[in-house]
């Protein structure tokens, strides 16, 4: 029973491996299994999402918060993770950070919320909002890279340094990259503080609201 056990948990270990999580400490499984595939539509991701259990996340959450906005949307805004308002609708950014972020998308890029995209490293609400541990913001990163993929937008916005850390493996405070135009293949990412920062910290607005210009010139010449 215990080598049944042993191989269940490093099937379950190759597994986590193959959707992107790192780990430096467990040896690989020498069972291989067949590659992970995940969906190649937002739908099939998204009910992937809501049956997953792969952090402990998992097990406090109320609802899944997968991401929500335009599919092929050029501008795409990641977050931290959900916060209580959203683990109780399922929808990101609905608290009052939400209500900062929506007014920034409409009085500043003047967009729509529906014309973006939003989403977060992790799709599960951390206990008392704290930040996510690395374990969960890498078990969860394979799902929003491929919502990345399929959304294929030409700039992301991210929100706080978490998302940042998460999105570009760059360390670098936010206070010192925000606004910085960070090149990478397929997008830009352009990172600036988190909507709930710049309600305890109303003065970084005025900062933050210069992000977004950047980000609407960008906009108006890819």
């Amino acid at each position: 029973m215990r080598n049944l056990h042993n191989a269940l948990l490093l099937k379950q270990l190759q597994v986590l491996k193959d959707l992107g999580y790192q780990y430096t400490d467990i040896t690989p499984s020498d069972l291989e299994p067949e590659p992970v595939q995940l969906p190649d539509d937002l739908e099939s991701l998204r009910q992937m999402v809501e049956k997953c259990h792969l952090c402990d996340l998992s097990k406090s959450r109320h609802k899944v918060v997968f991401g929500e906005g335009n599919p092929r949307a050029d501008l795409m805004f990641v977050g931290e993770g959900p916060g209580a308002t959203e683990d109780s609708t399922g929808r990101p950014f609905v608290g009052r950070a939400g209500e900062l972020l929506s007014k920034m998308i409409e009085n500043v890029l003047f967009l729509k919320r529906e014309e973006v995209y939003i989403a977060n490293i992790v799709k599960c609400r951390p206990p008392g909002n704290r930040v996510p541990t690395p374990t969960e913001a890498f078990t969860c990163r394979p799902y929003l890279l491929k919502q990345i993929e399929l959304i294929a937008p030409k700039i992301i916005m991210t929100l706080g340094a978490t998302a940042y850390r998460y999105l570009s493996n760059d360390e670098t405070p936010i206070s010192r990259v925000r606004g910085h135009i960070v090149r990478t293949e397929k997008y830009l990412i352009v990172p600036t503080f988190h909507p709930s920062y710049l309600l305890r910290n109303p003065s970084a607005k005025k900062q933050a609201w210069e992000d977004l210009i950047k980000v609407k010139e960008l906009l108006e010449t890819l």
